[in-house]
């Protein structure tokens, strides 16, 4: 009967990583569409990222489900515990992530004169180095990685930076133009949101840090 109840608490949690890998594969198809969409400015790719965002909501609804369950009928304990918990936070983080790349989608077509902009050649950079984050963090998980977890969270650094480069040069850039600031201030949201997305992924790193050893990670 124990035996029974192990494989069965087992099966568990390989279907709620599961759903969390297939949220994590989601969001991360919506950030590179949705930066994608922005640069050539298609407007039916960008209607695809948001109508995805309902798959997304629909997944994380179901890991919640998935995870209350599991807590509800095998009763875990520490390092099991630790996991379900973390995979509960993680399904809301990541789900936040696919809005964030559903708030891009979404300004697509409110950009004009995109070759005007220089910041459209940084703001990719960035969102790729924001997505290598969502990647990473969700592998970390995966494997129960605290040090992939942190090096997750040390390269935060690197989005920020890339922010205030480019809020910098928007702000120039619309001083010197004025008639371009509807447009730059919607590269501005672009921005913050894809900053907003690297935050996402350090706070599911130190999750995925906490579900391993018990612990948070280190302040620097």
């Amino acid at each position: 009967m124990a035996e029974h109840t192990v494989k069965a608490f087992d099966d568990d949690i390989t279907r709620l990583r599961g759903l969390i890998a297939e949220l994590g594969g989601l969001a991360e198809v919506s950030i590179e569409e949705s930066i994608r969409a922005l640069v050539t400015g298609d407007t039916e790719l960008a209607r695809t990222v948001v109508e995805r965002d309902k798959k997304l909501d629909a997944l994380e609804a179901e890991i919640d489900t998935m995870a209350v369950r599991i807590i509800a009928l095998r009763a875990p304990m520490a390092n099991d515990l630790r996991e379900v918990i973390a995979a509960l936070k993680i399904g809301g983080v990541v789900e936040r992530i696919g809005d964030y790349a559903k708030n891009i989608a979404r300004r697509v077509g409110q950009i004009e004169d995109r070759k005007r902009f220089e910041p459209l050649t940084l703001i990719p950079a960035m969102a790729e180095v924001a997505a290598g984050m969502v990647h990473d963090v969700l592998t970390a998980f995966a494997a129960r990685d605290p040090v992939l977890a942190r090096e997750v969270i040390d390269r935060d650094e690197k989005v920020d930076a890339f922010y205030d480069s480019i809020f910098r040069n928007l702000v120039s850039h619309m001083v010197e133009n004025p008639s371009t600031i509807s447009s730059a201030a919607q590269l501005l949201f672009v921005a913050r949101n894809i900053e907003r997305i690297g935050d996402h992924a350090t706070n599911v790193a130190e999750m995925v840090h906490f579900a391993a050893l018990g612990t948070l990670p280190p302040d620097k």
